[in-house]
C-alpha cells in the first residue's frame, strides 16, 4: 500500500525540506487537473480522490509528527500501542511545567510567550533526535525515536494547554 512518500514520490526520510513538499505536490496537482489533463467527466470522481489522497500526503508530510508516524510505519518500526516509555524523570519534568503554568494563572502575553518558547525549544531538541535516529534506521534507533516520539505528544498538549490558557 502506498504511504504518504509515495504518493508525492519523495523520497522517505524525516529531514524533508518543506519547499521540495511543496513543490511536489503541485506538480502532482497539476497532474489532476482538468485543463491539464484533458480529464473527461467520468475521470473527475477519480481525479477528486486522487486530490484528496494527494491532499492528505502533504498534510501528513508537512507535520513533524505525523511524517515520523509515516516514515517509522514505513520502516517497520513499533507503533504508537507498541512501546509508550518515556525516559526518565520526563514525566515529572512535564508535571512540574504544568504546575507552574497553573501557579501563574492568568499568564498575560508575556508569560505565555515564554512558556511558548521554552516548549517550542524542547520540540526543536526532539526534532533533532528524531533526524538522528531515523537518519541510522536500524532497530535500537527506531526504538528511540518512538521515545521522541512518545515525549513529543506531551509538548503538544501542553502547547494546546496554553493555547486554551486565559491570558489576562
Amino acid at each position: 500500500m502506498a504511504d504518504a512518500f509515495d504518493i508525492l514520490g519523495l523520497p522517505p526520510r524525516f529531514d524533508l525540506d518543506p519547499d521540495h513538499l511543496q513543490r511536489a505536490y503541485l506538480s502532482r496537482a497539476a497532474a489532476l487537473h482538468p485543463d491539464l489533463a484533458g480529464a473527461s467527466d467520468e475521470q473527475t470522481g477519480d481525479d477528486d480522490a486522487r486530490a484528496a489522497e494527494l491532499n492528505q500526503a502533504r498534510a501528513s508530510l508537512a507535520d513533524p509528527l505525523q511524517r515520523a508516524e509515516v516514515l517509522m510505519r514505513r520502516l517497520g518500526g513499533p507503533g504508537v500501542g507498541d512501546d509508550r516509555t518515556l525516559p526518565a524523570g520526563f514525566l515529572a519534568e512535564m508535571l512540574a511545567w504544568r504546575e507552574q503554568i497553573e501557579e501563574e494563572q492568568p499568564l498575560d502575553e508575556a508569560g505565555a510567550a515564554a512558556w511558548r518558547s521554552r516548549a517550542g525549544a524542547r520540540r526543536e531538541e526532539l526534532t533533532a533526535q528524531l533526524r538522528d535516529a531515523f537518519a541510522r534506521r536500524d532497530a535500537d534507533s527506531l526504538t528511540a525515536a518512538r521515545r521522541v516520539m512518545n515525549q513529543w505528544r506531551y509538548i503538544d498538549r501542553l502547547f494546546e494547554q496554553l493555547e486554551s490558557t486565559n491570558l489576562g
